[in-house]
């Protein structure tokens, strides 16, 4: 049994709303089938028009209201203007989710100041933009929440992705600043972030590369949807921070303990770990300053090695429940005890 919402205010008796950036692929576009499912009229913000329209198609499928606008989420004043819209179509933004991200796999020696400015315009500075509009309409109704799609890497660093590790421990760091000044202000506005492990998605064939093999995310490798998940229940629970996933607890809790052992281990593993055994396509695509033609969806290539459930993120969504469980079971035990004292 999962937890019961605690953030959600169905009182008013309006279907709520929900915005996702980068929400055409990937896990954001598994975060907007999830959302459609579980009843919000969904915003999307992208690049790519044909995987806005097929989007588009998935949450009318789903039976809501879809308002999908091409954004460059770089550019702060047209996501200003798309959360305009948005609200003017689809009424009050409830949940905004802050999931739009590129990055360049290579060294930082190969990698020039316009590509690493790029790819931290758009994964963090488009993190912040999207939280300055989302607060913008949410404070004067003092509710909302807001959820910040962040990695295990937000923790634990790995080569070859310093531009994605950058910005997702500056996304940390201005969450926690933010979350500070939200609790001074006494606001009701709930802010969270979600640190996600591996996962199955097209990144990894349209981001920018500069490697001998074709990039793959780092085993072991989850399904975008155990991403939506934990997104989702972000959003509709009060929790701080939430982990997906063993392999992000085991980040977080490695860098604490051993953070230089792991540097050595990550110098050679996390190398050799991103790369398949195929070589790099050199005329491959590449996102970092254009969207890539094409409806991408969710999945990318490597269904047949990911996992669809994490047991770790079970736990947590039924934290209560466990809890109240693991309470009952004590009680019963210890008048069990009692008894046989007794007797």
């Amino acid at each position: 049994m999962r937890d019961e919402p605690d953030t959600m205010d169905g009182s008013s008796g309006r279907t709520p709303v929900a915005v996702v950036t980068g929400g055409t692929a990937g896990v954001g576009r598994a975060t907007v089938r999830a959302l459609a499912a579980r009843g919000y009229d969904v915003g999307v913000l992208a690049r790519g028009v044909e995987g806005l329209a097929g989007t588009a198609r998935e949450i009318e499928a789903a039976g809501q209201r879809g308002c999908t606008v091409p954004t460059d989420v770089a550019d702060a004043d047209a996501v200003e203007a798309a959360a305009t819209q948005i609200e003017e179509e689809l009424g009050p933004v409830d949940v905004w989710v802050n999931n739009a991200m590129t990055t360049v796999f290579a060294p930082l020696v190969e990698i020039s100041a316009a590509e690493y400015e790029r790819a931290t315009r758009v994964t963090y500075l488009g993190t912040v933009w999207g939280t300055m509009a989302a607060l913008r309409r949410m404070r004067p109704r003092d509710r909302g929440t807001i959820v910040q799609v962040g990695s295990a890497l937000a923790y634990r660093s790995i080569p070859l992705q310093a531009p994605y590790c950058g910005a997702k421990h500056a996304i940390r760091g201005f969450t926690d600043s933010l979350r500070s000044e939200l609790i001074h202000e006494g606001s009701q506005i709930h802010l969270t972030m979600v640190q996600l492990p591996a996962l199955n998605t097209p990144q990894f064939d349209w981001c920018k590369a500069k490697l001998p093999r074709s990039p793959q995310p780092v085993p072991p490798i989850f399904e975008p949807e155990v991403a939506a998940d934990a997104i989702v229940f972000a959003a509709e629970h009060r929790r701080r921070e939430l982990f997906v996933g063993l392999p992000t607890w085991k980040s977080v809790l490695g860098q604490k303990v051993i953070p230089g052992v792991l540097d050595s281990y990550l110098a050679h593993a996390a190398w050799e770990g991103q790369q398949t055994d195929q070589p790099l396509d050199e005329e491959r695509p590449s996102n970092l300053f254009e969207p890539v033609a094409g409806d991408h969806g969710a999945h990318g290539r490597f269904d047949a090695r990911a996992r669809g459930w994490s047991p770790a993120l079970e736990a947590t969504e039924r934290r209560r429940w466990l809890t109240g469980a693991a309470v009952l079971g004590g009680l019963g035990w210890l008048a069990l005890r009692a008894r046989g004292r007794g007797s």
